[in-house]
Order: structure tokens, then sequence, then C-alpha cells
């Protein structure tokens, strides 16, 4: 990067990964069918996951609000699940499987560009996740998917949830780096708008099939420093 880029001077970079680095909507599908299917439900897999996915804001408000102490996002998503489960005719399920259902976020799995784009990025730049999802499942995200962070970072280092300041400054701050130093990738404008306001640089990956065919991002709706179709795009335009 030349130093008049917008990008020069950045040491970092930071990840949103639920649906910018993974396909959560595929994968908790999947695992909802490998659970469920033997206990003798039929469902639209897919429609699960997403009323799933739907409660995931409005949990982690309560929390923001200020209405609820922080709680990491497993315990979130196993109170959520608790809330719609019943919309699919799941009632009276055991704990064991409940539990089990929650962990299908920590199985998900990378798009498909991701784990080599990581890698060439990491040769270049500190990479850590700045994500509302709690360590443990970011360790089981990287383990399952060759993730090779430099540290995990997010929700569960700041006490708070995206797109509180205090989630990406908390990041900025755990790497000695300024926030204009670290760039936010992401897959969704609303949160490269809230990192951007609070100093730091911003790249774009477009995930058109994200919620679905076609009902992803396909390209940013705020002003970026970096677009890219995958992550790989970003590598190159980052020279990693």
């Amino acid at each position: 990067m030349s130093a008049d880029t917008p990008t020069a001077g950045v040491l970092a970079l930071l990840f949103d990964v639920f649906g910018t680095l993974v396909d959560w909507r595929a994968s908790v599908a999947r695992e909802a069918e490998r659970i469920l299917a033997p206990l003798g439900h039929r469902l639209d897999w897919a429609a699960f996951a997403d009323a799933w996915r739907a409660e995931y804001q409005p949990g982690m408000e309560e929390v923001r609000a200020g209405r609820i102490p922080f709680s990491k996002l497993d315990v979130l998503h196993r109170r959520n699940l608790e809330r719609f489960a019943p919309r699919f005719g799941l009632v009276g399920l055991p704990d064991t499987v409940l539990h089990e259902l929650t962990l299908a976020w920590h199985r998900l799995d990378a798009w498909p560009e991701v784990p080599a784009a990581l890698a060439r990025l990491k040769r270049k730049f500190l990479i850590a996740p700045c994500s509302n999802g709690n360590i443990s499942l970011m360790v089981d995200l990287a383990r399952r998917n060759g993730l090779p962070w430099d540290a995990i970072l997010g929700a569960e280092v700041a006490g708070d949830y995206k797109p509180k300041p205090r989630v990406y400054l908390a990041a900025c701050e755990a790497l000695d780096l300024r926030p204009e130093q670290c760039m936010m990738v992401a897959a969704h404008s609303h949160d490269l708008a809230s990192a951007a306001q609070c100093g730091l640089r911003t790249g774009h990956i477009a995930r058109p099939n994200e919620y679905g065919p076609g009902k992803g991002e396909r390209a940013p709706t705020v002003p970026v420093d970096v677009i890219g179709q995958g992550l790989d795009e970003i590598a190159a335009k980052l020279q990693a």
C-alpha cells in the first residue's frame, strides 16, 4: 500500500464473523436437521435458522439497552431458541437437546475462500475477530475452519455488543493500536458505519446469499475504504 492510499498505516484487520466469514444459515439448518430429524421432527430447516437469527439483534438489544446484564452470546442464543422454538412445534425438548442445538453456532462452516485468504492476510497484518460471538464460540469456529487468528476479540472482551463503540475501541486497545491503524472488515454496512464512526478504516465483503439466495449485501450502502466480492479480493487489494 502506498502512503497516499486510504488504507495506508493499517496494521490490524478486525473481522465480523457471522455471515462475513462463516455461512451461519446453511450451517445452522444442517445442524438442526442432524439433531432434530432423528427425534421425528420435520421442519423447514432454513426457516428455522432464519427464525433463530431474527432473534439475534433483539436479544442483544436487551443488553445494549441495559435491561439485562451482559451475557455471553451462547446464553442469548439459548434464550432466543426457547423463545421461538414453539412456533415450529418444538415444545418440551430435553435440556440436552436444547444445549446441543445451541452449540450448532459453534459448528458453522466458513465460506470457501476464507481460510486461505486469512492466511495470506496474516502474513502482513495482525488479524482477529471483532464479533458478537463469545470467546469459546470463536475458538471452536477457528479450530473447525482453520482460521489463524492472532487474538480473539469482540463482545466478551468489551462486555457489550456491537454496534456499541466500546466493542470496536476495546479491540483496538487490546492490540495497543489506534483506531485508524485498524480496519474493520464485514459484510454488513451498519457494522462498518459504526466502526468508521469510531475512527477505524473499513472493508466490505459481498455476501449476496447470506440470508438465502439474493438476500444478502451485494455492495456497501455506506462509504468504505476497500470493497471485495470475497475475502480473497480484499487480500489482493491490500497487497497481501
